[in-house]
């Protein structure tokens, strides 16, 4: 997928949060411990949830916002967000699906910062701004979730 503009970023991260939960949901499918299958489960629902949210992003955002061009940085600066697909889940332990599923977060949100300190327009700003809080705070839903688990 070409990114130009910031509505080409939202239908990437929207495809993104959509390969997370499915990713999950085969992992999930190979789990035999109870825990790990219900927070394989929470975190499922929370990527196709977060999926959903992202899209509607495009609906509410203005032309303006989504037609900001961002090109610039993916020329530069090619997305190389880990292959998460070709993950050998045998071999996988939990934490390190969580610590994958972290890092393919803070990676979009390392990707949206950047963008939001080199926007111009003040409704790109504003819809980077969004996504960046978004992000971060179901980061944020995504630890406690496992760590409420750990701590059960």
């Amino acid at each position: 997928m070409k990114i130009e503009t910031l509505k080409d970023v939202l239908h990437w991260t929207v495809n993104l949060h959509r390969r997370l939960a499915r990713y999950l949901a085969r992992y999930e499918d190979r789990v035999h411990d109870e825990r790990a299958g219900l927070l394989l489960d929470f975190l499922e629902q929370h990527e196709n949830r977060l999926a959903q949210v992202v899209s509607r992003f495009e609906e509410s955002a203005s032309d303006q916002a989504l037609h900001t061009w961002c090109y610039e940085y993916f020329e530069k600066n090619p997305v190389l967000l880990e292959q998460i697909d070709g993950t050998d889940y045998d071999t996988a332990d939990i934490q390190s699906v969580m610590s994958r599923i972290i890092d393919q977060h803070n990676q979009v949100i390392e990707l949206y910062r950047y963008l939001h300190a080199q926007a111009g327009a003040a409704s790109a700003k504003e819809l980077l701004q969004s996504l960046i809080t978004l992000e971060e705070h179901e980061a944020m839903q995504m630890v406690m979730g496992n760590n409420r688990l750990q701590d059960v």
